[in-house]
Parts: C-alpha cells; sequence; structure tokens
C-alpha cells in the first residue's frame, strides 16, 4: 500500500507509514456504493426486525421439534439448555441429511441431530457480518442471541426481502 503523503510503498495491511508515520488504517476501511451496500455496511441486525425464536429444549425427542416447525411454520428450531442459553439449532435441511429414513425418528433426542454451539449474531452486528455468516457456513438461518440466550432467527430470506427494498424497480 502506497502511502499518501509521501508515496512509500509499505506492507499490506500496515497501520502506518514505515517513511512518515502517517496513518494509514483507515484506507482499508470499506466505502459503500450505493445504497444496498450503505445498508450492508451500517445497518445492524435488529433493523430486520428479528422473529422471536421458536425454542425446544434439549431434552427434546425430533417428534416434538417437528410439530413446532410445522405449527409455527418455520425452518430451524433452536435448541436451550436447563439455563435457557442456546445449545444447538435444528433445521429442515438436518432432517433431510440426518434423520431421513430413521424408523421411529419421533422418540429420537434432539441432541443427537441438533448442529451443537451454531454460528449466531447479535441484534447490534451489522447486516454485512450475517452475511458474511451464512455465505461462508452455507446457513440458511442465523440466531440472534443476547448474553447466550436466543432472542431471534433471522434467514436469508429476511435479509434479502430487506436489499431488495433497495433495488429499482425492473
Amino acid at each position: 500500500m502506497r502511502c499518501p503523503a509521501c508515496d512509500h510503498l509499505n506492507a499490506p495491511g500496515a497501520d502506518e507509514c514505515g517513511n512518515c508515520r502517517t496513518p494509514l488504517s483507515t484506507l482499508d476501511v470499506p466505502i459503500p456504493q450505493g445504497p444496498v451496500e450503505t445498508t450492508l455496511l451500517t445497518d445492524p441486525v435488529s433493523i430486520l426486525d428479528p422473529r422471536p425464536p421458536v425454542t425446544v429444549p434439549i431434552t427434546a425427542e425430533l417428534g416434538q421439534a417437528v410439530r413446532e416447525m410445522i405449527e409455527r411454520k418455520v425452518g430451524a428450531v433452536l435448541v436451550t439448555n436447563d439455563a435457557g442459553e442456546l445449545a444447538g439449532i435444528l433445521t429442515e435441511r438436518d432432517f433431510l441429511t440426518k434423520v431421513a429414513g430413521e424408523a421411529g425418528y419421533e422418540n429420537l433426542p434432539v441432541r443427537q441431530y441438533m448442529t451443537p454451539a451454531p454460528e449466531t449474531v447479535t441484534s447490534s452486528d451489522l447486516l454485512a457480518v450475517a452475511l458474511a455468516k451464512m455465505d461462508a457456513g452455507g446457513y440458511r438461518h442465523l440466531p440472534v442471541v443476547e448474553g447466550g440466550k436466543p432472542v431471534g432467527v433471522i434467514s436469508v430470506r429476511d435479509i434479502l426481502r430487506h436489499l431488495t427494498a433497495f433495488c429499482p424497480d425492473g
């Protein structure tokens, strides 16, 4: 990276110029180009108004989890421990890849099929952080937690709805 003050060539990621000590850290901050990038880089997850989480206890059986998902029309349930903290997530995809074909699945423990310690966001995390986590992990749902306890869930669909509001029609 070239210093804007003295044109000295610095190592990538340098915080200051090795020649004149001019701060360089602000040069790495992305500058949003348009309304979509602006909302991703400045708006928190809370702008999506995350839906309340549908939860089941870690002692639940798969039958209960499936019923909750169907009745509440959600694609994922959050699994909580005795203290109400997030212990895992069980999604439609988990059923298709881990449970499908299991005889008597209704009585099997959620704990055995959930994804333990899932990736999470807080309501103050930027949308770009949530989207990057979803992309990197291939997730469709992200729990929103505060103090280790689930307070909501966001989905890829929630982010898409929000972003398309900034796109011109046509």
